[in-house]
């Protein structure tokens, strides 16, 4: 039967009012932004060299009062960390098990929600905030203080420093980045236990506090983010300590790191740099694939891995030559190890902010998954914390305005964190080298590659990806 448009149209009304709300979901950017990108990164750029010029003239004994650390409390509190780490335990063997037997939806299944977006990018703000609350949080302190040997039977040799740590990191990286399926639920599942078989043998084997200060990759990596917080709780003898002091007080105040230390934090920024890069039409393009016609991780693990590789081998030989030059312009006193091994610690401001930007907008929408899930873990249709009908809702990635706020506050944050990273720097190379001028000479080449950073992670923030 033939109907006219009219009649159609007449038909299709009560349809469209019987409509109910669909539930969608959108990943990745809802705009290629068409914003002038290139004089924001000109200027961002500019907002850095500025700070370094304006850094290197200040006096040093203003640079020092402005890095102490203020104690502003301090209060008894019990050990209650055994208690807190056996929760914890409790917590994750939940998490694992609802891996194997949730649902097979990662925005369905608490575990991925958990393990990339509340542990990896919000645990990480939080830590960065309050100092490093991963060592009363793990799971692993409390079972090993309860069956653990009182005196290990082996020793971690010093010369391995944090390799145990940077090998984890890099592990974890690689399975973020290049895994055909970390979020699968089952797949993290197996990743996660296998992970804690081996933290509880290291355990075992070299004693907790070895194991977890050079062995376990999240306690080195939240130790060294929750020094640049600028409200520390510490706990010492059955007291806590709140201090207060500008952001990377606690890094410029705190213990030297070895060199394999300094490996491990410019393995963080490199491995979260890739992580963007990877997702770029101009990578895909190097590769080349259509960003439209994105045939699957499974097509570029190899091309993926040498990528991760060669990010990380690049950055740390940028890194390394930017500090020979320093020396080599100024001369010694400090060795380029020890020099390497001091200010790799002003790389850290960089590196939470690149962490911060590059999952902004995953958190902000799969922080919604997250709590969805807390409320119905098993995706019974429970509703465990009263929310009622839950809706994730992507509506701000669908207007300009709001999108726009985002790229901002994520650019900006780039920004920030290396005027930061040259305010630490400026404040370690003063007691590297004698003197104000020789200091601010010998940071040239660091304070270019960082303006170089600067400008390629503003490129990063814009650039399209698929």
């Amino acid at each position: 039967m033939n109907f006219s448009y009219g009649r159609r149209a007449f038909i299709a009304l009560p349809l469209l009012l019987l409509a109910g709300e669909a539930l969608a979901h959108a990943s990745g950017r809802g705009f290629v932004l068409l914003l002038p990108t290139e004089t924001m990164q000109v200027a961002g750029t500019a907002a850095v060299a500025l700070s370094f010029a304006l850094i290197a003239f200040t006096p040093a004994t203003l640079l020092r009062a402005l890095f102490k650390e203020w104690q502003i409390a301090e209060f008894p509190l019990p050990r209650i960390e055994t208690i807190l780490s056996l929760a914890s335990l409790l917590f994750w063997l939940a998490l694992v098990v609802i891996g194997f037997i949730g649902a097979r939806d990662p925005l369905a299944n608490p575990l991925p929600l958990t393990v990339w977006t509340l542990l990896w990018t919000g645990f990480t703000f939080f830590c960065a905030v309050f100092g490093n609350l991963w060592a009363i949080l793990n799971p692993w302190t409390g079972l090993a203080r309860l069956i653990g040997p009182e005196k290990p039977p082996l020793k971690l040799p010093d010369r391995f420093g944090y390799a145990p740590a940077l090998i984890g990191l890099f592990a974890f990286g690689w399975f973020e980045i290049v895994d055909i399926a970390p979020d699968d639920p089952t797949r993290l599942a197996q990743a996660i236990a296998a992970y804690w078989l081996i933290t509880l043998l290291g355990i075992m084997a070299f004693g907790e506090r070895v194991w977890m200060k050079r062995g376990e990759f999240l306690s080195v990596f939240f130790g060294f983010i929750g020094r640049l917080a600028p409200l520390r709780l510490s706990r010492s003898d059955g007291r806590v300590k709140a201090t207060l002091s500008l952001p990377g007080a606690g890094l410029v105040n705190g213990p030297t790191p070895s060199l394999s230390g300094a490996l491990f934090i410019l393995c963080a920024l490199a491995t979260v740099s890739f992580d963007g890069l990877s997702e770029t039409w101009w990578w895909l393009g190097q590769l080349n694939i259509n960003p439209l016609e994105f045939p699957g991780r499974s097509a570029v693990v190899t091309q993926n891995s040498l990528g991760l590789l060669a990010t990380c081998a690049t950055l740390t030989f940028a890194f390394f030559l930017s500090l020979a030059l320093g020396l080599i312009i100024t001369g010694k006193p400090p060795t380029l190890i020890e020099t390497i091994c001091r200010l790799s610690l002003s790389i850290i401001p960089i590196s939470l902010a690149y962490h911060f930007a590059h999952y902004l907008v995953a958190f902000l929408v799969n922080g919604q998954y997250a709590l969805a899930t807390a409320t119905d873990p098993m995706a019974t249709g429970a509703d465990w914390l009263g929310l009622g009908q839950f809706y994730v809702t992507t509506s701000f990635l669908n207007t300009q305005g709001t999108v726009e706020t985002i790229w901002r506050t994520q650019s900006g944050a780039i920004i920030a964190g290396h005027i930061i990273a040259v305010c630490v720097a400026h404040r370690i190379a003063l007691d590297l080298w004698d003197g104000e001028r020789r200091a601010a000479i010998a940071q040239i080449p660091l304070a270019l590659l960082m303006l170089a950073y600067t400008f390629f992670g503003l490129w990063l923030l814009a650039s399209p990806t698929a």
